[in-house]
């Protein structure tokens, strides 16, 4: 996407004609910018991964709130929760659950 240096709007693609070249335009103003036909990458920017840190931590869920949830993978009945709006407002708040069995430590959630 391109936009006008001078006012901001999105530039406008129009197709070559006979012997105009394929150019952008603004709809708004008078700002034309023609289109070579040998594209140039100018810069290259090489992405840095970044390390995804979790939103509750261990010591954040031994000390949250207990409920009597079957856990789906050793059938434990006793696990920490937590709930929180991650869709739309109009949707249900997502609960998400981490089982209490010392062993197990699964982590699962229910919308």
């Amino acid at each position: 996407m391109e936009f006008c240096p001078t006012c901001g709007i999105l530039l406008q693609y129009e197709l070559p004609n006979m012997s105009c070249p394929a150019r952008f335009f603004c709809p708004t103003c008078p700002y034309v910018c023609h289109i070579e036909s040998k594209v140039k990458i100018k810069r290259r920017q090489h992405l840095v991964e970044k390390e995804v840190e979790p939103i509750f931590s261990k010591d954040d869920m031994k000390n949250g709130p207990t409920t009597e949830a079957t856990c789906p993978n050793c059938s434990f009945g006793k696990a920490v929760f937590q709930q929180l709006q991650i869709r739309s407002a109009d949707e249900p708040m997502s609960t998400f659950y981490w089982c209490l069995n010392e062993k197990c430590g699964q982590q699962w959630r229910e919308d």
